[in-house]
């Protein structure tokens, strides 16, 4: 569960994503699937902020004299909009992922956890689709891990969403539907030792 947070609450609205992935989750619960929750967690002195340089914001409007380039994070560690959509329904038990990077993966507990369970597969949803979601996607293929992304679970731009999913995930992952996964969850039981 990616960047589903108090912060891109809009988002997540507007994709309609929210009560898909709440099924996902529970349904994963339910077939002993760990849920983990990755989330964006800065500090406010922007001491882990990235250097990456880019020719636009988050909402694809230009840096330039009159919108210069941030040196911090809007928001800083500890702030309430890092939380998790609480309706989302995340638990202690559930694997928490602060992450300082778009992917999942870099420099997080979520791989070195996989490993620990013997997980070989990943699957996504959040956002927003074209930035955390296809950065965690891309690393995750390049460690050998299988990923699944489920689009009813996307968030972030409806285009990216769109062109992402029917066009760039089919060649880096499996594009399944939450009932189709539930489907392959329910033929291939997890062997991981995960409680219900």
């Amino acid at each position: 569960m990616f960047d589903l947070l108090e912060h891109y609450r809009p988002g997540a609205e507007a994709s309609g994503a929210i009560p898909h992935v709440r099924r996902l989750v529970d349904g994963c619960r339910r077939r002993g699937v760990l849920v983990a929750w990755a989330r964006a967690d800065h500090r406010a002195d922007g001491l882990d902020f990235a250097l990456a340089l880019t020719d636009v914001d988050g909402g694809h409007v230009a840096f330039g004299p009159d919108h210069p380039r941030p040196v911090t994070p809007p928001h800083g560690g500890g702030d309430p909009g890092y939380r998790t959509l609480a309706e989302l329904g995340q638990r202690p038990e559930d694997l928490d992922v602060p992450k300082h990077r778009w992917s999942a993966l870099h420099g997080t507990c979520l791989h070195p956890a996989m490993r620990a369970r013997g997980a070989d597969t990943l699957v996504l949803v959040g956002g927003s689709t074209h930035v955390g979601v296809a950065s965690t996607a891309y690393a995750a293929r390049d460690l050998d891990l299988q990923v699944f992304v489920v689009p009813e679970g996307l968030t972030g731009r409806a285009p990216q969403r769109t062109f992402f999913a029917d066009e760039v995930f089919p060649r880096t992952a499996r594009v399944r539907s939450t009932d189709e996964l539930f489907a392959a969850l329910d033929r291939f039981p997890p062997t991981t030792g995960a409680e219900p």
